[in-house]
């Protein structure tokens, strides 16, 4: 899908020839892509593709689709990074914000689906429901961040872009063991990041 809009193209080297601030908190480099720094872009875009493609792809369950919504979640992060506000929230928050938005907009657009309205009360999740689940969204992308990058990468795989463990260890090149035990090992780390940031 061709957007015709001023965005930076999705893993585009940054024009100026700097070095992307790897470093900085998710604030600094929204804060940045506000005056259209395209290195702090692609940092944010490298640290959070992967599970807003698997946001999408869990609710809309089309490779393409899904495709397309990362590319308007991370378009209209880009042409709204001036919005976010410290003071509301975490910026991973936001930006897992921004990009369920995208997605919803996505699944909306899929046409027409004729059905009656329901006796029932929705279960489709409330306000408060949304935003815990943002909380919880950034909270594992912040210690998933602190793993080992090996064990990162298998576990992303696996649960944020939905392959097989034969398939992550077809795509890495690792003996299917190797994937196994560093998915284990990765969860177990996670789990234990998790537990010492609720006490």
């Amino acid at each position: 899908m061709e957007l015709a809009l001023s965005s930076p193209p999705l893993h585009a080297v940054p024009e100026s020839g700097e070095a992307a601030p790897t470093e900085a908190t998710d604030a600094e480099l929204l804060a940045l892509v506000a005056e259209r720094d395209r290195a702090a872009f692609e940092v944010l875009y490298d640290r959070y593709v992967r599970s807003v493609f698997g946001l999408a792809l869990r609710r809309l369950g089309d490779r393409g689709r899904a495709e397309d919504a990362v590319q308007e979640a991370f378009t209209a992060i880009w042409r709204s990074a001036a919005s976010y506000r410290p003071e509301r929230g975490a910026a991973g928050a936001w930006l897992y914000t921004v990009a369920r938005n995208a997605v919803v907009d996505r699944f909306r657009t899929a046409g027409p689906v004729a059905a009656e309205v329901p006796d029932l009360a929705s279960t489709e999740p409330g306000p408060a429901e949304q935003a815990e689940a943002a909380w919880t969204a950034w909270r594992v992308h912040r210690a998933l961040e602190e793993l080992p990058r090996r064990e990162r990468d298998v576990v992303e795989l696996a649960y944020w872009s939905g392959l097989s463990q034969s398939e992550v260890a077809a795509y890495l090149g690792l003996p299917l063991g190797t994937v196994k035990t560093r998915t284990r090992s990765g969860l177990a780390r996670l789990a234990d990041l998790l537990e010492g940031e609720l006490q």
